[in-house]
């Protein structure tokens, strides 16, 4: 599996609009076949700090996402949101196992 973490931290004045734009990113990414889990999470200490986590079967499929529409439209509507980069990491996982899944890696 393909997992990555990515931290967003935008401007106050943006939250609802980044949010909007997030969760239309979020139902167009979960159709995608190679995307397994895209979670949108706020900060309960600063509402304006964001994670997205998103699991996808490969590496490939994580690249494919990103030459979507609705990911290339959330990434052009946010670009002037941002209080700083998104940063971003990856990871692999250890528990459960891709067989857990229902596929082998």
């Amino acid at each position: 599996m393909y997992i990555l973490s990515v931290t967003v931290k935008v401007k106050p004045e943006s939250v609802v609009a980044f949010i909007d734009a997030s969760l239309t990113n979020h139902s167009g990414s979960r159709r995608e076949p190679g995307n397994l889990q895209w979670d949108l999470l706020q900060s309960v200490d600063d509402p304006a700090h964001f994670m997205l986590y998103e699991v996808y079967r490969t590496e490939d499929d994580y690249k494919a996402h990103g030459q979507t529409p609705h990911f290339l439209l959330w990434r052009e509507t946010v670009a002037d949101m941002m209080a700083e980069p998104r940063a971003r990491a990856i990871f692999t996982n250890i528990a459960p196992k891709d067989a857990d899944w229902g596929f082998e890696s």
